[in-house]
């Protein structure tokens, strides 16, 4: 954990060490487990001077203002991926087809320039790769950007045929707005053009409750199996419905998450 997290230091160096709030992370666990065990502290600000942070609690629910990721990697690149897939449904065009792609985004985004990632890591704080791997699948998995998949020849030949491009307007919106432009060649001739779009995911365009759970099956099934998936979403879908059945929902959830035999009690109970 560090003080501080520093973005670009990540992408410069992509490690296992993600760009976050680190020490307020841990600064938040160890204060409720303090606070389980009896030890008291001086009234916080916000309860007794700033009213505004606390009295919609209970029915603003400030998570659903945050973004969702459609594809793991990093939240800079999406609108490029999104730019892309718009132009390979539309026009239904094979990835064998392409001559050449043209990104334009700001600094930051086109600063995610690893084309031939290494590791896992590499692969996510890339632009170029992540759009190679939209062109070529049509979608984005974990599996596309791991293990045997960082050296796809489809992929890694479309992602050296990526012009990353610093559009001025585009840094100027940053980071209130990240967006991205992305042009693509044809043998044919053709130019096919995205326009500029953001990422699916903001709160300005949320995903539905259905593309949640799609996200979630896909990631989870895997590991779990589909069934217990499923029923892993319902659980945590309905956690707390009607005011009812929390805890023995919670505990079951708890046991699903950390039994291995967890996801198969959960299928056979939900």
């Amino acid at each position: 954990h560090g003080p501080r997290s520093q973005m670009m230091r990540c992408i410069a160096h992509p490690t296992m060490l993600k760009d976050g709030s680190a020490w307020g992370a841990v600064g938040g666990v160890s204060a409720t487990y303090l606070a389980r065990d009896g030890f008291t502290g001086a009234p916080a600000v916000s309860i007794d001077d700033a009213p505004d942070y606390w009295r919609d609690l209970g029915t603003r629910w400030t998570i659903l203002e945050q973004y969702v990721k459609p594809y793991p990697v990093c939240r800079w690149a999406q609108p490029a991926v999104r730019g892309a897939l718009n132009i390979r449904a539309e026009a239904d065009i094979a990835a064998g087809e392409i001559v050449r792609i043209e990104v334009r985004s700001f600094a930051e985004a086109v600063a995610l320039a690893a084309r031939a990632p290494s590791t896992t890591e590499e692969a996510q704080y890339s632009l170029p790769f992540p759009v190679a791997v939209a062109l070529v699948h049509g979608d984005i998995l974990p599996e596309h950007i791991d293990g045997p998949a960082l050296n796809d020849p489809a992929v890694l030949r479309l992602s050296g045929e990526i012009a990353l491009v610093e559009d001025p307007a585009l840094s100027k919106r940053f980071p209130a707005e990240r967006l991205a432009a992305v042009t693509v060649e044809l043998r044919d001739g053709r130019r096919l053009e995205s326009g500029t779009v953001a990422a699916l995911g903001d709160p300005e365009e949320p995903l539905t409750d259905a593309q949640i759970r799609e996200k979630f099956e896909k990631y989870s099934a895997p590991a779990i199996g589909r069934a217990a998936s499923q029923s892993l979403c319902n659980l945590v879908w309905t956690l707390g419905a009607n005011g009812s059945g929390y805890g023995a929902k919670a505990a079951l959830l708890c046991d699903a998450l950390l039994s291995p035999a967890g996801p198969a009690r959960l299928t056979a109970t939900v």
